[in-house]
């Protein structure tokens, strides 16, 4: 790991064991890009890699000088209106209306380690040689601006760190109305843009696309990331699959509006921006003030698209994820919400508990519906007090029922949301975000409190810490069910109402960072509407995320797939629930909702008072076999088999890092009749050990119960089955929705 400096050529070359990231000052003083991907040998200058020719049509920063047009040029961090047409990293509007500016470069330097952000997420590390940082100085003379380019580059981790910083060092102010994260300009387009889209209930399915001229972006506009887009896009080349070619993954660490863009130009450069969304975005920067972009981060992969998730894996289960539980066993838990909704009180939450005690959960989670007047979704929200008409002696008490039984307490909140019949909103109607004397829409019947501003904040936290301090607390499950709408702030002049979007997110984080100051042994999970706002942004404060309000184990199957292209399987929320299914009315075997849930933080979301005797049985013998496994599925290396989007198989595998054992998924969607001979080849294992495979389901039905790793991955693991029709040899006939877990280990 380095970070090269050749003062000749003003090159810079970042480099570890496997990527290289070259940059160049220009003669114009702005930062070139001439690679990034492979490693390749440092030598003394790859300027040849600049490439600018004389073009019909095109604009020349120097006079009768034909050969330097920024139309033409890569660029690290491109302004627009100076030679170059294509769409920038940044804009700033000067007191006289222009946006033009020309920052150059000034100086730089190179340290170990890496800084943290200000009120911002952003990866880490826990001593400074596991990393190397750049920042790049530059200055627009006229306007008196500093801009800060910050690149870090990881010694274990094929990933380059990027981030901005503005500093207004003149006596104007400016307006900053386009402030993006990266810019990476790459010389051709023949990659297939990847990226992670839905709808609630159907978060993050995987949507490929050919890159073609012209623009190509996925977005957020809603305040935060969204049900329907994710903060991350990967560039495959076309050839590429799961274990062979190249991909590079782009991921914003950050939780509100996101732009995510790929401009494709005539001359072929396909040009990926990422950061804070434009639109409706403006940051006024008074003197000496300063503005900071969020994080992103690019991960490079020669070996496919699972290399690529196993980077990000790592990269965000230990250096993003932080606290005491980022390499904790997470416990099991069952949640109340879809067992009871909001009808419960101290004898049936008890009874649940004691039941799933008796099962081996290890955590009661108590969901909406605990506080102020909150009997359905029209009151409540905001008085973050216990109900004692629900519960007599309050959550507080509950708590300490709940841990005499042998059990954690976890407790729902959502701190952003108010009803307006609350005690809150009747004190502090101007506390929501609105626009005075417009209409204030809602949903769910509730709305956005207003989190720009430091003294909702405080009476926000006040109110949950003293909930927390009073109660035997362990585990927080912190929702949040809507979009933002009339994103405007009383407290805040007219200049800068377009900075109450990202001050909304900036006042979310300081809440989640008071909390986690004040309780550090609190396991936070994310939750919004599900996986509204699974990002790596709030991954920096809540370890894990609710990953899907849809528990359906056949969509899990989709949506679980689709998040393990970027996120660990620690980071991902996974119950099993009662049929039919809540949200698709499906119903499904016991066995393959909880071999689903394995590959997560596994729980279950149902009254298990309810249950019959069978289902009682099975249910202990998952228990017991997750604990005894619970390392594997929440730490191991995880690996793509067979993909939901383009089959009726799908299969997925989680390895220990000494490779001496292994959890295989194996799902059938749909029956099917007189089925083919299948098979399907394993990986991560170690070709020279002998595994002995057992299957967890249907112990007969294994095709051979010892073979070596070798075998497994080139031959296959044989998972034929006796399908359905004439089935005349005794053997088990196999059905809908059917599946099996495979348990291999080092003989």
């Amino acid at each position: 790991m380095s970070i090269n400096f050749n003062n000749k050529t003003k090159e810079f070359h970042l480099s570890n064991n496997n990527i290289s990231y070259i940059i160049k000052i220009l003669r114009n003083g702005q930062i070139g890009q001439l690679y990034f991907g492979k490693k390749i040998k440092h030598k003394e200058s790859y300027s040849y890699l600049l490439e600018s020719k004389s073009r019909p049509m095109a604009q020349y920063l120097y006079e009768n000088d034909f050969s330097f047009s920024l139309d033409h040029i890569k660029q690290e961090f491109p302004s627009y209106g100076t030679t170059d047409h294509r769409y920038p990293a940044f804009e700033i509007k000067q007191e006289n209306g222009s946006t033009i500016t020309e920052f150059e470069y000034v100086s730089h330097k190179i340290f170990k380690g890496k800084k943290k952000l200000v009120g911002l997420p952003a990866v880490y590390v826990e001593n400074e040689d596991e990393a190397t940082t750049l920042e790049i100085f530059l200055k627009d003379k006229m306007i008196e601006i500093e801009l800060v380019l910050s690149y870090t580059i990881f010694e274990k981790y094929d990933v380059v760190a990027r981030n901005a910083q503005f500093i207004n060092k003149g006596e104007n102010s400016v307006d900053i109305t386009r402030a993006l994260s990266l810019n990476l300009d790459l010389p051709d387009y023949d990659y297939e843009l990847l990226q992670l889209s839905g709808a609630w209930s159907r978060e993050r399915y995987i949507k490929t696309r050919k890159l073609e001229m012209g623009i190509q972006a996925i977005s957020s506009t809603k305040g935060i990331s969204s049900n329907d887009q994710n903060p991350f896009i990967a560039l495959k080349r076309p050839e590429t699959t799961e274990t062979l070619g190249e991909v590079i993954g782009f991921s914003l660490i950050y939780s509100g509006n996101f732009l995510a863009q790929v401009e494709v130009d005539t001359y072929d450069v396909a040009r990926v921006s990422l950061g804070i969304n434009p639109f409706g975005f403006t940051w006024h920067l008074e003197n000496n003030e300063k503005f900071q972009t969020p994080e992103a981060i690019i991960v490079y992969s020669d070996s496919g698209l699972n290399k690529m998730s196993q980077t990000f894996h790592n990269i965000f289960g230990k250096r993003l994820v932080r606290g005491e539980w980022r390499d904790k066993f997470r416990p099991i838990l069952i949640n109340n919400w879809e067992g009871t909704y909001f009808d419960f009180n101290d004898e049936k939450i008890l009874n649940i508990a004691k039941a799933a005690h008796k099962m081996g959960v290890e955590l009661f989670v108590l969901d909406d519906g605990w506080f102020g007047t909150r009997n359905d979704d029209k009151q409540g929200l905001g008085d973050w007090f216990s109900n004692k008409n629900k519960l007599k002696n309050g959550v507080e008490g509950l708590s300490h029922e709940i841990d005499k039984i042998g059990m954690k307490f976890g407790l729902w909140f959502e701190p952003e949301m108010v009803n307006k019949n609350s005690e809150l909103f009747k004190k502090h109607p101007e506390w929501i975000l609105h626009v005075p004397q417009r209409n204030q829409s809602h949903g769910r019947n509730q709305f956005v409190l207003d989190y720009s501003r430091r003294e909702v904040i405080d009476y926000i936290y006040d109110m949950m810490f003293k909930i927390i301090k009073n109660s035997k607390i362990s585990y927080i499950k912190w929702d949040m069910n809507r979009y933002i709408t009339e994103c405007y702030s009383v407290a805040y002049p007219p200049q800068r109402q377009g900075e109450i979007f990202h001050r909304y997110i900036l006042g979310v984080y300081d809440l989640y960072e008071r909390l986690i100051k004040a309780f550090p042994n609190i396991l936070f999970e994310s939750c919004s509407s599900g996986g509204a706002r699974f990002d790596p942004g709030m991954l920096y404060y809540a370890p894990q995320c609710w990953t899907s309000d849809d528990t359906d184990a056949i969509e899990r199957l989709k949506i679980q797939y689709g998040t393990s292209l970027v996120y660990p399987l620690s980071t991902m929320g996974a119950h099993v629930s009662v049929v039919p299914n809540h949200q698709l009315q499906r119903i499904t075997p016991l066995e393959t909702r909880a071999g689903v849930a394995y590959f997560g933080n596994f729980g279950y979301e149902l009254d298990m008072t309810k249950l019959t005797g069978e289902e009682n049985r099975k249910i202990k013998i998952q228990i017991d076999f997750y604990k005894k496994y619970r390392h594997i599925f929440q730490y191991g290396i995880f690996y793509r088999l067979l993909d939901p989007f383009k089959n009726n198989i799908v299969s997925w595998m989680v390895v220990t890092e000494d490779r001496r054992t292994a959890i295989v998924g194996y799902y059938k969607i749909l029956n099917d009749v007189n089925c083919a001979y299948r098979r399907i080849k394993l990986q991560g294992l170690d070709p020279d050990l002998k595994y002995e495979i057992s299957n967890l389901n249907y112990p007969e039905e294994i095709a051979t119960k010892y073979c070596y790793g070798d075998e497994l991955m080139n031959i296959g693991l044989i998972t034929t089955d006796s399908s359905s029709g004439q089935v005349l040899d005794g053997s088990r006939v196999s059905h809908d929705f059917d599946s099996t877990i495979y348990i291999l280990k080092v003989k």
